[in-house]
């Protein structure tokens, strides 16, 4: 699986929801064969992939809502993984 791309635009997974769990008291990815609980930090990344922002805008804005510069790894690191387990889709790559 290739590393994320920050040009690139993300959303869900066809087949995979992502909604907060009351019983859980936590957002979660619920798929098919079952269902993953999300940290805090996993929510607010997996939130913001709406099939419409590019990854370097949903990065910058985690930056500045958390004031927390430099989260370009964590945040490609999450995506990348997450892509690789099939919770994420490319939809396609900013301005192309």
């Amino acid at each position: 699986m290739p590393a994320a791309d920050p040009n690139a635009v993300y959303t869900v997974a066809p087949g995979h929801r992502l909604q907060w769990e009351e019983a859980q008291q936590c957002w979660v990815v619920l798929y098919p064969e079952g269902m993953v609980r999300l940290n805090d930090s996993a929510a607010e990344i997996l939130r913001r992939c709406d099939g419409a922002t590019p990854l370097s805008a949903v990065i910058a804005d985690l930056e500045q809502t958390f004031g927390a510069p430099d989260l370009a790894d964590d945040v490609l690191e999450l995506v990348t993984a997450a892509s690789a387990e099939g919770w994420l889709s490319r939809v396609a790559t900013a301005g192309g």
